[in-house]
């Protein structure tokens, strides 16, 4: 008897149908979030008055985009918190404020729900990542300011059965002795800095020969935790160590985590995100494999809500088997970043990829200089002490692959290690100059 035969459903068909049950969901918790958020919140009532929202196709045709902008001026014309509250000031517990990378410092007020709404994202997260309550020992290698950082996840570490270790006021030779003395597991800090500390760790041969129990590092607050070349450094310099990348924003909370499947991936977290990705020219939906801006409406965090909110990140879109919407290579770069140089347009992502092919490099800044009406960039980097010993020879290798990639001439000088500033946070490598 011949071996019996099935037609196969394409995989654009079966993606389709898991979609549409995934946007079902959401638009249940949605309906529900407009109900309340329509009636009590201030903000968002004069933005939505009298628009139809009655159906998810209404929602994406009527609802219009929300803009940082938009929230610095709601921040103005009712200090100091703003108007989008959809409670009274006596129901909101935590404030935290955004970075202040792409403006002013916007203050942020959550709930108790809200708070708990995020710990539980990140509750998710620790054991998409197999944190092992109980065993494992998480570090934070930096000081808790107002920014919301790794705020929660200090809190969903200790929730899920972990001990917690705070590394505020320390140099990094002192967290990196603190990490071998307390068997740390899992450190929490921004990709920068995990470089930094690799780098600090092999200058001191010793500690290369000790026992060390870390395992992974979780990182966030830049897009280096997905870049290839950003990897493969932290790799040399943490051999054995994963890289676990996540992302998040102060007014959405947390939003993706690396795909387990697929490490070049970020999974988006759609049981508490409404994400779409969209052209920023024309506000159309991008297909599966485009990229665009991720925009994005929290379904759970009802206190100060987003109603498609334009993040700002450039993403390229992909679907899991599952159905559920991924970030291909993370976030790309950000659309507030792109600067046009002479006719180009140069997106800092792409210049830190090119200079992550060169392992003499260990820090580097780079500098926009502007001529009037021209603008020309220089690149100053730091190599490393034991790397080769010309440093001119070393710029001028960079020079050529930034030329090559860009098509653009880019001055670059080569500094002794150490010249340049290192950060525990967000790296600000970029700096602005008006000769």
């Amino acid at each position: 008897m011949p071996a019996a035969t099935f037609d196969r459903v394409p995989r654009s068909d079966t993606i389709d149908r898991l979609r549409h049950s995934i946007r079902r969901r959401q638009w249940e918790m949605l309906r529900a979030l407009l109900d309340t958020v329509l009636n009590t919140n201030p903000f968002h009532r004069r933005r939505l008055d009298s628009i139809p929202l009655h159906t998810l196709e209404e929602f994406l045709k009527n609802c219009p985009l929300m803009s940082k902008r938009m929230l610095v001026h709601d921040r103005e014309a009712f200090p100091p918190y703003g108007s989008n509250q959809t409670y009274p000031l006596e129901n909101y517990t935590r404030f935290c404020q955004t970075s202040g990378t792409t403006g002013p410092p916007l203050t942020w007020l959550d709930s108790r729900d809200d708070w708990e709404a995020m710990l539980s994202s990140w509750q998710h997260i620790f054991n998409e990542f197999g944190v092992i309550p109980g065993e494992d020992r998480v570090f934070f290698p930096f000081s808790f300011g107002p920014f919301l950082g790794f705020w929660t996840a200090f809190e969903a570490a200790s929730r899920v059965g972990c001990l917690v270790i705070p590394g505020g006021g320390m140099s990094s030779n002192a967290r990196l002795q603190l990490m071998l003395d307390h068997q740390v597991t899992i450190a929490c800090t921004t990709p920068t800095y995990a470089l930094h500390l690799g780098e600090m760790r092999r200058q001191h041969p010793v500690m290369l020969e000790k026992s060390w129990a870390l395992r992974a590092f979780v990182v966030a607050g830049e897009p280096g935790g997905s870049q290839p070349g950003v990897l493969a450094r932290l790799e040399e310099l943490w051999p054995g160590v994963k890289i676990l990348d996540h992302h998040g924003l102060t007014e959405t909370g947390p939003v993706s985590y690396v795909d387990p499947v697929h490490p070049n991936r970020l999974r988006v977290m759609e049981d508490v995100h409404f994400a779409e990705i969209l052209d920023p020219a024309s506000g159309v939906e991008v297909l599966e494999g485009g990229t665009g801006e991720l925009v994005l409406t929290t379904l759970h965090r009802l206190g100060c809500p987003m109603l498609r909110y334009r993040t700002g990140d450039l993403v390229k879109k992909v679907y899991a088997d599952d159905g559920g919407l991924c970030l291909d290579g993370g976030i790309l770069g950000r659309l507030d970043d792109m600067i046009a140089v002479r006719g180009v347009n140069v997106y800092p992502t792409a210049v830190d990829a090119v200079l992550r092919r060169f392992p003499e490099i260990v820090e580097y800044q780079v500098r926009e200089i502007r001529h009037g009406a021209l603008l020309d960039l220089k690149v100053i980097v730091e190599t490393a002490a034991t790397g080769p010993r010309d440093p001119l020879l070393i710029a001028e290798r960079v020079s050529v692959a930034l030329r090559d990639t860009f098509q653009l001439r880019m001055d670059v000088e080569a500094v002794p290690q150490g010249t340049l500033p290192r950060f525990e946070f967000k790296a600000r490598r970029w700096i602005k100059e008006i000769r």
